[in-house]
């Protein structure tokens, strides 16, 4: 699933984030992609990105919502951009099923674009400090 343009990108994350839709987030990726997620895991390719972040819906985030804050978009040439995206996460539970509060995440993604769009070609989803 290409993106007709960058700034599409952190609403549709968010709503597959919140359909729990692992198969879409994945597809926001390329074929090849790496990406390090919340929880620390790390995955290249598409299937591997998909399995984890489902794995993560089955367990932490469950219930986890996102909100969105502020973006930065960084050209780097015509071809590729660098997205800094804030958003603040809810619903986290731990291992225990007690509830984990909310915390703040920064999702960073370098896209390229292909023939068909907008791709995410690797990307870290890591707390704020």
């Amino acid at each position: 699933m290409s993106l007709s343009h960058p700034d599409d990108l952190s609403h549709v994350f968010a709503k597959a984030w919140g359909g729990r839709d692992a198969v879409t987030l994945a597809g926001l990726f390329a074929p090849d992609a790496d990406f390090l997620s919340l929880t620390g895991g790390l995955a290249s390719g598409q299937q591997n990105i998909a399995e984890l972040l489902a794995g993560e819906f089955s367990g932490a985030f469950s219930r986890a919502r996102l909100v969105t804050g502020k973006c930065k978009l960084r050209p780097v040439g015509q071809q590729a951009v660098v997205m800094q995206q804030r958003f603040v996460l809810s619903g986290l539970i731990h291992a225990d099923g007690s509830d984990a509060g909310r915390v703040g995440a920064i999702f960073c993604a370098t896209l390229g674009m292909n023939d068909h769009g907008w791709e995410i070609v690797a990307a870290q989803f890591v707390p704020e400090a």
